[in-house]
């Protein structure tokens, strides 16, 4: 009995180890995007994404909501014209939840442009792990300049 009871536990043990592996390999990507927009590094920001990625924004304006695409290659163009920490996007990481190969990322952020606070949201990350990597596939965020408490 003790010896089944061993095997339950370091079986369970494996699995919550191989979850925190996965969470934290989740964590580098989002945050290497984020490293890679204040250090003005197009390259490293396209290798945090999927080829097909989809980037989107949501924007309520007059009561009107309109959803913004934006092509991966726009926004790493953008990216690269930036200074080193001209665009620095400070996010919380509030859920990851995956199942094997697709995961889920919800991170609310305050974002600062040359120092000043400019905005503030919520990412929403659906990644997708490719020949063993994590790669972001879809981001769609929120944008507003009040109720950033």
């Amino acid at each position: 009995m003790k010896i089944f009871i061993l095997s339950v536990a370091i079986s369970l043990f494996g699995l919550w180890a191989t979850a925190q592996t996965a969470e934290d390999s989740i964590k580098t990507v989002v945050n290497n995007m984020f490293d890679a927009m204040r250090n003005g590094d197009k390259a490293s920001l396209i290798s945090c994404f999927a080829d097909s990625a989809i980037l989107q924004t949501i924007i309520e304006k007059d009561g009107k909501i309109t959803i913004k695409t934006e092509p991966l290659k726009e926004f790493a163009d953008f990216v690269a014209t930036v200074a080193k920490n001209d665009a620095d996007e400070r996010i919380t990481f509030d859920v990851i939840k995956t199942d094997g190969t697709l995961a889920i990322v919800w991170t609310p952020y305050k974002f600062y442009y040359k120092g000043s606070f400019s905005h503030c949201g919520t990412d929403a990350f659906q990644l997708v792990k490719i020949n063993g990597n994590w790669k972001i596939q879809y981001l769609i965020d929120t944008r507003r300049k009040t109720g950033c408490d």
